[in-house]
């Protein structure tokens, strides 16, 4: 039987806890599905998720480098959107962006320097 492949999950850097929570959680609504250390005093390894989307972060030095890229494909981005604006969060304000391929996207950047792009498939233009 020939492998299959089901999903990726990408690794993002994270420096401050207090600031991840902040921003995957209260601003973005992602969940946390699991957190370990191997020490109480050790780096934090979470992951995360918002619907299908799974997300891990790690405060680990030598497991990822921030300045990452990763797109979510999503559905109803203009009502989430909305949801994110509505809540005020004084570290973003993201907006909608028509792309030629005729996808729509918001991109967000967390406080690592991570940028996560939400796209939504849409009609593709005539050429």
């Amino acid at each position: 039987m020939p492998p299959q492949f089901t999903r990726i999950i990408p690794t993002l850097r994270m420096f401050d806890v207090r600031k991840a929570r902040e921003f995957y959680l209260d601003f973005l609504g992602f969940r946390v599905d699991f957190e370990h250390r191997f020490e109480p005093d050790l780096p934090l390894y979470m992951a995360i998720s918002l619907g299908s989307a799974v997300l891990h972060l790690s405060e680990h030095h030598g497991g990822c480098s921030p300045g990452a890229r990763i797109i979510i494909e999503t559905t109803g981005l203009a009502d989430y959107q909305a949801s994110l604006l509505a809540k005020q969060y004084g570290y973003a304000r993201p907006g909608l962006e028509r792309q030629p391929w005729g996808a729509t996207t918001m991109t967000v950047t967390d406080p690592f320097y991570n940028c996560l792009v939400f796209s939504e498939e849409g009609e593709t233009p005539a050429q």
